[in-house]
């Protein structure tokens, strides 16, 4: 064989092993779609294009400042559970499915509005609702199919995986502004009606094509600052702590029953009740130095929500490192606190995350 003839093999040879490679790289980038609901734990800037007041905002000094080093509407001092989720996952920072002027969002997006419930009567008019974060996925999924065509469309939807973080604030909002409620509605009700709408949302994202959940146990969110705060003494709130465990019995149990009646539904559930209780109690046994206070904010524990100046009260104290609190501010948790959750979602093990963690779900089309 002459030597051009072999130089035209070598480069055919090369040139299907290229065009191999891209297509595989197109097929892992359209299988690996990361999409985001939920509440203030990963909300990318969704508030900052909704008319909203800036108790529902972070698109203001010092937030952002620890990686971003300015605000980007993330209610904490850097990235969030989310952003390092996408990052092991190979894949750019999700950006907010309003974020004006975006690409086709074929590797997600993200619908999650901080103060956003499982209820429509929590915060409504503020925020995006776990409901109209539903049809607005359904909306971006009937884009996807005419732009892209219904098979590639249908392999982003079902490939991709779905991380879901609500209904703190259905909690928050009842124990700080609305206690009186508990006289007419049992807690147990209560709590069945904020899972019987997570169980509903969750169901209809899996109508539209989604098969893999990202999902977390209720939060102690009566040890929050602002919480201590309201108590008066310090301490957690019992009936908050009663919420939690009511919640953290009903949601994992509402799961088990998706599973079995919902073809092909996988999840993850990570405890972060019990990851957060611990790091509140041993700070320094993951690294921290205080558990209990907020970053900024202002008032006992930092509990007063006053972070940044704009939400009516303009004085607040920051701490210099952000990294060695548990919290950022009176109701969030600093970027750290978000590695770490986000390092056991993704490859942690029974019983902090299971079935299955997140590398799985990325990993595997079928778990």
């Amino acid at each position: 064989m002459s030597t051009t003839n072999l130089h035209i093999l070598f480069f055919t040879i090369f040139a299907g092993l290229l065009l191999s490679t891209l297509c595989n790289m197109d097929q892992t980038q359209n299988d690996v779609a990361l999409f985001i609901f939920g509440d203030a734990l990963n909300d990318a800037g969704t508030n900052n294009y909704i008319n909203t007041p800036a108790f529902f905002k972070g698109n203001f000094s010092p937030y952002g400042e620890t990686f971003f080093h300015y605000p980007t509407g993330r209610i904490t001092d850097g990235r969030l559970m989310a952003d390092f989720i996408a990052e092991y996952a190979k894949l750019p920072l999700i950006p907010p499915y309003l974020q004006p002027k975006n690409d086709e969002f074929v590797g997600g997006a993200n619908f999650a509005s901080g103060g956003a419930g499982a209820l429509p009567e929590t915060y409504p008019g503020y925020v995006v609702d776990f409901k109209t974060q539903l049809k607005q996925f359904e909306s971006l999924v009937k884009n996807l199919r005419e732009k892209l065509g219904d098979e590639k469309a249908e392999r982003i939807v079902s490939e991709g995986v779905y991380m879901v973080s609500i209904g703190v604030n259905d909690y928050v909002n009842t124990v700080l502004n609305n206690p009186a409620l508990f006289q007419s509605v049992s807690m147990e009700d209560y709590v069945g009606m904020v899972v019987g709408n997570i169980s509903t949302v969750l169901e209809g994202i899996y109508k539209v094509g989604a098969r893999k959940f990202g999902l977390f146990t209720m939060l102690p969110f009566g040890c929050l600052p602002i919480v201590r705060l309201a108590t008066g003494n310090g301490s957690c709130s019992t009936s908050a702590t009663e919420l939690t465990e009511l919640h953290n019995e009903a949601f994992p149990a509402t799961l088990t029953k998706l599973e079995s009646r919902l073809q092909g539904f996988k999840y993850s559930l990570f405890d972060m009740y019990t990851s957060l209780t611990e790091r509140i109690q041993y700070p320094s046994k993951y690294g921290f130095k205080d558990g209990k206070t907020a970053c900024c904010g202002s008032g006992p524990y930092g509990g007063n929500y006053s972070c940044g100046g704009m939400r009516g009260e303009r004085e607040y104290s920051l701490c210099s490192n952000p990294a060695e609190y548990v919290f950022f501010d009176s109701f969030h948790l600093s970027e750290r606190t978000y590695h770490q959750f986000a390092q056991l979602i993704w490859n942690g093990s029974s019983p902090t995350t299971k079935p299955y963690n997140l590398e799985a779900l990325f990993k595997h089309g079928n778990v």
